[in-house]
């Protein structure tokens, strides 16, 4: 099919799951940050239960292609697993400055980094029970999680970064054992951190996707259009994703106007093309979308693009994501009906 649609990862969760005023008071948690949640044990884990069923069926109704949990089980994108890795302290947190340039507590890395034990599998199930349509898992990247820590145990962030990979190599190959059909690496720091990503970065994630058989994407983008306001012209680190082992590239273009001519280092990975503008809180009109897509279709093939949102939809109001959301998939059928063969 083309122009097939899903979500970057996340779906507002519910005001009665979590208190989303104290969310959008700070920067994403990168440690544990279990105040946030308004259901007290033992009662949390059957209410995010019952919120990523309704996330669910939020992306079904609204007629995505290919669904994910909503990470709705999850304070950040990246903390889940960060804090369930042997080898880092979240008890005694250390410091590390966010992309916007200010310090948040991190996990500070003591032992050397490892996966105990299978972090996302029960999440992917219990996400393929509730659903028929194709799923997508997503899991943070080696570089974005050195990026979040602070080191206070290997000799070089290099050696911390392939540690890192190691593990999230280990936790992908079991979600795709487990029935994933696209597993997203998520690694936002790539373009906040250029210099270093191109050091090690690449490697690291060469190593994360080392003997993987599966859908594997990575995201890369300018931040949360809740927390980081303003957007630069263009990607910093973009074109190296090129040497990356991963299917697909997912990117952010409509918050920033994004030329698109980028997408031609890309070769012919296939590309997430975010499409929706997650700073402006009017639900875009079908054809605002699809524009934004032609924009890239001058410079990749149809066959390649997948619609979806510039980043991770968590702060967004559900009225807003769901009519954002509605937009894309029309945007989608139309485009279908214009390059159908």
């Amino acid at each position: 099919m083309l122009f097939p649609t899903t979500i970057v990862g996340s779906y507002p969760q519910p005001d009665w799951l979590i208190d989303r005023e104290k969310l959008a008071g700070r920067f994403p948690p990168r440690v544990r940050a279990k105040e946030l949640w308004r259901v007290q044990e033992p009662y949390l884990q059957q209410a995010m239960e019952d919120a990523t069923v309704l996330a669910i069926r939020a992306q079904e109704q609204a007629g995505l292609d290919i669904i994910t949990d909503g990470e709705i089980r999850r304070e950040s994108y990246s903390n889940r697993i960060a804090t369930a890795l042997a080898g880092v302290d979240i008890d005694n947190p250390g410091t590390a400055l966010d992309r916007s340039g200010h310090p948040n507590p991190v996990p500070r890395i003591v032992g050397k980094i490892k996966r105990i034990k299978p972090i996302e599998v029960e999440d992917l199930l219990f996400l393929k029970a509730h659903t028929d349509r194709k799923v997508k898992i997503t899991v943070p990247g080696p570089f974005t999680m050195l990026q979040q820590a602070q080191n206070d145990f290997y000799a070089s962030e290099e050696e911390a970064a392939m540690d890192y990979a190691v593990a999230l190599n280990e936790e992908i190959k079991d979600l795709f054992a487990n029935g994933a059909d696209v597993v997203q690496i998520d690694e936002p720091y790539m373009q906040a951190r250029p210099e270093k990503a191109r050091q090690y970065g690449i490697n690291a994630l060469n190593r994360a996707l080392e003997g993987i058989k599966g859908q594997t994407a990575v995201h890369i983008c300018f931040g949360y259009a809740a927390v980081i306001h303003a957007r630069p012209s263009g990607y910093d680190f973009l074109p190296e994703l090129a040497q990356c082992s991963c299917n697909q590239v997912s990117i952010e273009t409509a918050q920033s106007s994004l030329d698109c001519k980028i997408l031609e280092t890309l070769g012919d990975k296939q590309v997430m093309v975010g499409c929706l503008d997650l700073s402006d809180m009017k639900v875009e009109p079908a054809e605002l979308v699809a524009m934004r897509i032609r924009r890239a279709l001058k410079h990749i093939k149809p066959e390649q693009v997948i619609l979806a949102p510039d980043c991770g939809m968590k702060y967004l109001p559900r009225e807003v994501a769901d009519g954002k959301l509605k937009s894309m998939v029309q945007a989608a059928q139309m485009l279908r009906k214009e390059y159908a063969k």
